[in-house]
């Protein structure tokens, strides 16, 4: 019996670490571990130990004989992988801490999500590294609450492993608080030997059309912020009265946009969707979602796992013209000549065998439609249609290209949702690099300019230091890189020497009107959801207002 790898891995490489005989792969040691879309375990050499199953934080790893019919066509996948990838046994030696100096070592990180969570977790393993998190919304834990889809309970499971750190005695939150605002940088800087900031990525890409700012024209950003309670947009205006709607974008977040827009409401009902979504939903029109990719099946940005998932939700068909699944040149050549990447043949094998589906009358539908992009969004004051052109490969190019054909096709729609990528926006007193949308950085060590000078005490991590790319397992490996930054630096002398105590940080922010959520708050804010859950079935009730947030935490109103 061999173990599986299924749709919730979060390539946070943990289970790698506990392997005895090396058979989950890529590594982080290994050039491929940072595109790939999950880990794989080789059935050839697992010896069925189950320190992967107990390691894993978010329950994605299972024997193979208790799969259940859904989750069978990972045993191909992982089988797959290892026909084009020779790896090799043996467990990589692992890398010996750095003796750290007599003192404490006191670490501001400034945002609480993945990325800052490794981060720390990594640091408050030395009992002399004090670290306090500031985060201005008054619950921690960044995207895996707020952007993480409602549906997708066991990838949040991650926050389990973010908790255990919070508990550290070397570990204090100051949730609630806006740096910035309540405290200032510099006052960050004068009190810590080292500042990061993990503060991700905060606004969308545009797509530069006429008519993107229309009402009913909406970032995803704001579309899953809005459904999962985020409280900067629980007063979002989503317009769900029209029967089809369309999501510019293939990446994972357009999947979810898609998924949760024809899921029947009474499936979301149980997950943690926020109440004003669920409400919305269930008086949604919304039959048909459309989903725009710029390029071909092969380049598509989602993952396998989350595409293969979408053929699980009830009532709900996956439409896929056949006639759109073509290749470009060197990916059917590869194809031919069975030298293709195991993860794109999946992606065209999975797309050929959703194309082959029949549908069912009554049914609602996601429309995959492969080489084309918007061109306009028309409507009197509100989304009435889009106009779309079809694209060709460009030939003579090293990169697969496209270029637009002059033929062109308006579809009807009520509401338009752009999910092409995350962008980074500027931070206060940091450099940053517009062309990048990120703070200029070696291995999370901040430059003054790009491959200028290091700035000492300040650092990044997370989409801010590498841009929107990559999710929770690469937030891990890039939150260890910036926390060993920081240690080598101690051990180096190279950190600035704090001109003050940290001890009045608590005291500043009050007197500024901060109302501080600190470990026992936030404990106290999720227990009353988890308690509002239980009495009706889901995993939590969220709050979505702040006062609301901070009664819980035992605050008296204001």
């Amino acid at each position: 019996m061999a173990h599986v790898i299924t749709r919730p891995c979060c390539n946070d490489a943990s289970c790698v670490s506990v392997c005895p005989v090396n058979c989950i792969h890529p590594t982080p040691d290994e050039p491929e571990f940072f595109t790939a879309e999950m880990l794989f375990i080789d059935p050839e050499t697992c010896i069925d130990c189950g320190a992967c199953i107990d390691e894993c934080p978010v329950e994605a790893i299972l024997p193979d004989d208790q799969l259940e019919e859904r989750d069978e066509p990972y045993l191909q996948i992982n089988a797959d992988y290892y026909k084009d990838h020779d790896v090799e046994g043996g467990l990589v030696p692992p890398k010996k801490a750095p003796q750290l100096p007599d003192g404490e070592l006191h670490v501001a990180i400034v945002g609480a999500g993945p990325a800052a969570f490794y981060a720390a977790e990594e640091l408050v393993r030395k009992p002399q590294v004090k670290v306090d998190m500031f985060d201005r919304l008054p619950t921690p834990y960044g995207l895996v609450r707020a952007g993480v889809a409602p549906d997708h309970a066991p990838t949040k499971g991650v926050e389990k492993t973010f908790a255990a750190t919070a508990a550290k005695r070397n570990f204090q939150y100051f949730l609630n608080v806006e740096v910035g605002k309540h405290i200032t940088h510099g006052e960050l800087a004068e009190r810590y030997h080292a500042v990061i900031y993990a503060v991700g990525a905060a606004t969308d890409k545009r797509l530069g059309i006429e008519g993107e700012d229309l009402a009913g024209s909406i970032p995803a950003t704001e579309f899953v912020a809005w459904y999962n309670g985020h409280p900067d947009y629980a007063d979002l205006d989503v317009d769900l009265s029209a029967e089809r709607a369309v999501v510019v974008g293939n990446g994972n977040v357009a999947l979810d946009v898609a998924r949760i827009l024809v899921t029947d409401p009474e499936e979301l009902a149980a997950t943690d969707i926020a109440d004003h979504a669920l409400a919305a939903l269930r008086e949604s029109n919304v039959r048909e979602v459309v989903l725009l990719a710029r390029r071909g099946v092969a380049q598509a940005a989602y993952t396998n796992s989350e595409f293969l998932a979408l053929g699980d939700v009830e009532g709900v068909d996956i439409v896929i013209d056949p006639d759109e699944l073509v290749l470009d040149a060197a990916t059917e050549a590869a194809l031919d000549d069975d030298t293709l990447d195991s993860t794109i043949g999946t992606k065209i094998r999975l797309a050929r065998e959703f194309a082959e589906r029949p549908t069912t009358d009554g049914n609602r539908r996601i429309v995959f439609r492969f080489l084309v992009s918007p061109v306009e969004i028309g409507g009197d004051g509100h989304v009435e249609s889009l106009t779309c052109v079809r694209n060709a490969y460009a030939p003579g190019t090293e990169r697969i290209a496209v270029t637009p054909t002059e033929e062109r096709f308006e579809l009807a729609t009520g509401v338009v949702l752009r999910a092409i990528g995350y962008r980074g926006v500027p931070v206060m007193d940091l450099p940053f690099d517009e062309v990048k949308g990120v703070v200029p950085n070696t291995d999370g060590r901040v430059q003054a300019v790009s491959d200028g000078d290091v700035m000492p005490g300040l650092f990044v991590t997370g989409w801010i230091k590498r841009g929107a790319t990559g999710g929770i397992g690469m937030n891990r490996i890039c939150g260890h890189e910036t926390a060993e930054a920081v240690l080598r630096d101690f051990v180096d002398g190279t950190l600035p020497t704090p001109s003050t105590v940290r001890d009045d940080v608590a005291d500043i922010v009050a007197d500024r009107g901060a109302r501080r959520i600190d470990l026992a708050g936030w404990k106290a804010i999720d227990s009353a959801e988890r308690d509002a859950g239980k009495s009706a079935g889901r995993r939590r009730v969220k709050f979505v207002a702040v006062t609301e947030f901070e009664t819980a935490a035992g605050m008296e109103p204001v």
